[in-house]
């Protein structure tokens, strides 16, 4: 019948506004996808290539390997590259509307990232933290 999502009762109307929001975004994002999703063409950053066709990363020419979530998170970064994506923005596109995880999970997920993919994952130049507003992937034009 359409149904995409249910509330147990009691439930509070700050709950339905975020169910509500939560689908409205969903249904935003849907076509900003589909026309991301249809090229298959290679992300180049510096040394880093993602070859989005068969969802493998290369350093230097040597794969890397990449949890699912950090694939995710990666690949999503690099196609909005040079725009700041806050954390909640990440969490929603790599772990769904419903997580509520702890804010430490994307840390941790990108100083993973930084460590499989930047030369000095202290002092990182392609993933770059922007203090009070989250992460940036920084592609320079080469």
């Amino acid at each position: 019948m359409g149904g995409d999502d249910y509330i147990t009762k009691p439930f509070s109307p700050r709950e339905i506004a975020f169910r509500i929001k939560a689908q409205l975004r969903r249904q935003q994002y849907d076509g900003i996808k589909e026309v991301k999703s249809s090229k298959n063409e290679n992300i180049n950053i510096g040394s880093v290539t993602i070859d989005k066709l068969h969802s493998q990363v290369y350093k230097d020419g040597s794969e890397v390997k990449l949890t699912a979530k950090e694939y995710k998170l990666l690949l999503y970064l690099a196609e909005n590259s040079n725009k700041i994506v806050n954390k909640e923005r990440l969490c929603e596109v790599v772990w769904g509307d419903d997580y509520f995880g702890y804010d430490n999970t994307i840390s941790v997920h990108i100083r993973h990232l930084r460590e499989k993919l930047e030369k000095n994952p202290s002092k990182p130049e392609i993933i770059v933290t922007v203090i009070g507003l989250g992460y940036k992937l920084v592609k320079r034009n080469e």
